[in-house]
């Protein structure tokens, strides 16, 4: 530490991050167990056990929650894997670095615009009769007044391409920069030997990156369980409630506006506890069959 302490110091912030927003609340898990009272705060409430969770499985609308969470993280988790994995081998094949570099910025750019910015841009475009799309559709003579993010049906399409559009930029770095370092005599070696681009691509890059999509794709399990906040809260509307109700924006419906605060925290745990066994299971599964893993 002491070698290596600018490094350690370029750490302390992250590691203070951390400690304040990942594992000191983490004390407040008990509430998972204790019934709150304003007078009596986290710690000081009686103990209710499993109350809460036996709550949660016994609602009938508890497993429609889990189902939409569970279509949003498969949408977000396993459809969307692929495209910054071929973002990243696009940027890889242009020569120029200028060029490169402004394509880059151009895929990034989007990942710092909050989702506040992106719905209400989907809302302005898509929005009945002065709609970009609608008014699109209405100059073939269709109808023009579909209002479409009230629509159930495209709210998981709507949900993936606005993620797609955003996140795809930001993910493709790693991704990138794993490619970067490939050693190139291997492309030479492949080319001497007959292979063309997409050979190349097939038995030397995949190769060469397999290990960072499969540690990235472990550490994106932890979350199996969460759907992501802001976008799906953002996105709801009367029209798609049976669709965009998830389990994390009913966490923040019953606890912070319902005031269930133990009943919210139970689920929350439960996320939590889902997506750490998934992790640990895909992990071994991986370290035995790629020889990859976190640990």
């Amino acid at each position: 530490m002491k070698k290596h302490n600018v490094f350690y110091m370029m750490l302390f912030p992250c590691l203070v991050f951390f400690f304040i927003f990942s594992y000191w609340p983490m004390g407040g898990l008990i509430l998972a167990f204790k019934e709150y009272g304003f007078n009596t705060g986290v710690f000081g409430g009686d103990w209710v056990g499993l109350k809460y969770f036996e709550q949660f499985f016994s609602d009938s609308r508890s497993w429609l929650y889990v189902k939409n969470t569970l279509i949003v993280s498969f949408l977000k988790l396993f459809v969307y894997l692929p495209f910054p994995i071929l973002l990243a081998l696009m940027l890889n094949e242009v020569k120029s670095n200028k060029l490169r570099g402004a394509f880059q910025s151009i895929t990034y750019l989007p990942y710092f615009i909050s989702w506040v910015v992106v719905v209400g841009l989907m809302n302005r475009m898509l929005a009945p009769g002065t709609g970009m799309i609608n008014q699109a559709v209405a100059s073939f003579g269709a109808d023009g007044s579909t209002f479409y993010m009230m629509e159930e049906g495209l709210f998981y399409p709507l949900v993936f391409i606005s993620y797609l559009w955003k996140s795809i930029g930001w993910d493709s770095i790693i991704y990138f920069a794993a490619i970067v370092a490939i050693v190139p005599t291997l492309y030479e070696a492949a080319a001497i030997d007959g292979a063309g681009k997409l050979r190349q691509i097939w038995h030397v890059t995949l190769p060469g990156i397999s290990a960072t999509i499969i540690i990235l794709f472990i550490l994106s399990l932890g979350s199996i369980l969460s759907s992501g906040f802001d976008q799906i809260f953002l996105m709801q509307n009367p029209g798609n409630a049976d669709v965009s109700e998830t389990i994390d924006t009913y966490i923040v419906n019953t606890g912070l506006q319902g005031g269930q605060f133990g009943y919210a925290t139970a689920i929350g745990l439960m996320q939590g506890v889902i997506g750490l066994i998934f992790t640990i299971i895909v992990n071994k599964i991986t370290s035995k069959k790629f020889g990859t893993s976190l640990w």
